[in-house]
């Protein structure tokens, strides 16, 4: 039996690009398992030039370009956190040359990745968020307003760079002289920047993904923090973090699971999204907010995604297996 090729895209050359090799790798070893599929992977640096064992290829619609063959592309996963994978921009690429892909489309990668854009659907659709302003980079603001702001929210804020992932360009402000400082670095990340109230309270998140024509959302995991630091960069991904992680959290009541599951497929569909992704809560006196939605999240061998899925008793390969054999047919 002739295999089918699947291209696994990573890197990209964003701050995220080593965290996305590591989950090309876990993504490698998945497909590895299914017999009809054979992975290949791919480098992209932050100029979009591929490399292949460290040669450089080219995708020219469905054929791989290589300097020694030519393999048909059946199928192409994307595992680019960041831009250009969460953005939309490699799905329209896709979308063009009619390779069926994992993951989200354009759209939904679009709306989802700009953290602003994404808090104004929250808000539309009625669902409970933290409370928010934000910045433009070509529009004039008034420092006076976001410090207000910052009163208001018991003077305890994050500033984040609207358009990046993993924590990047996030900083937690505690200090009113802070401010305009941690604005200007966000703003090196992001034309857009969201000033957000800190939500004290537990960290929950929750795999949403579909499997066999319905729609799924795990039970809520949770991340720990034991030294009070906020999930940062260095917290999800470095040996040295102390933070945990629950693959299934305790003590919460049904009706709270069952809350949390409810918006997350609720956005998980208004918001166009589609396969997968990992939704992020906040419960913080009793009250079930709405954090962030992460269209292609981290598939590292410490990640949640993959973890919650596997809690709900189907396996990562067979989850894989499905949607690249009824696109390849």
């Amino acid at each position: 039996m002739e295999r089918k090729n699947v291209l696994i895209i990573c890197g990209g050359g964003s701050s995220e690009h080593e965290v996305s090799l590591r989950s090309a790798q876990y993504i490698k070893d998945q497909v590895s398992l299914i017999k009809e599929l054979n992975p290949i992977v791919v480098e992209m640096d932050k100029d979009a030039n591929l490399t292949l064992n460290g040669n450089k290829v080219s995708l020219n619609g469905q054929i791989l370009e290589t300097a020694t063959e030519r393999p048909y592309i059946n199928y192409v996963i994307p595992v680019i956190h960041g831009p250009p994978g969460e953005t939309g921009e490699i799905q329209c690429y896709l979308e063009m040359h009619k390779l069926p892909y994992l993951g989200p489309r354009h759209e939904g990668s679009s709306i989802c990745f700009n953290k602003v854009t994404t808090k104004l659907w929250f808000d539309l659709l009625g669902i409970t968020n933290a409370p928010w302003k934000a910045i433009h980079r070509g529009l004039p603001f008034e420092l006076s307003e976001i410090k207000e702001f910052f009163k208001e929210s018991n003077n305890d804020v994050f500033i984040k760079a609207a358009s990046q992932g993993s924590s990047v360009g996030c900083y937690h402000v505690t200090k009113s002289s802070e401010i305009e400082t941690k604005l200007n670095e966000a703003l090196k990340y992001s034309d857009d920047v969201l000033i957000e109230k800190t939500l004290k309270g537990r960290e929950l998140e929750i795999a949403v993904f579909e499997q066999d024509g319905n729609l799924h959302a795990s039970r809520p995991g949770e991340i720990i923090n034991d030294d009070d630091k906020f999930y940062d960069y260095q917290q999800k991904y470095s040996d040295d973090s102390h933070a945990k992680t629950l693959i299934e959290a305790q003590d919460l009541t049904s009706e709270q699971i069952a809350k949390m599951q409810n918006i997350a497929k609720t956005a998980f569909k208004c918001l166009k999204l589609r396969h997968l992704s990992r939704i992020d809560f906040f419960l913080s006196d009793g009250e079930i907010y709405l954090n962030e939605i992460n269209t292609f999240p981290g598939m590292t061998s410490i990640s949640m995604f993959p973890k919650m899925l596997e809690n709900t008793g189907l396996k990562f390969s067979d989850f894989l297996k499905e949607k690249i054999l009824k696109e390849t047919r």
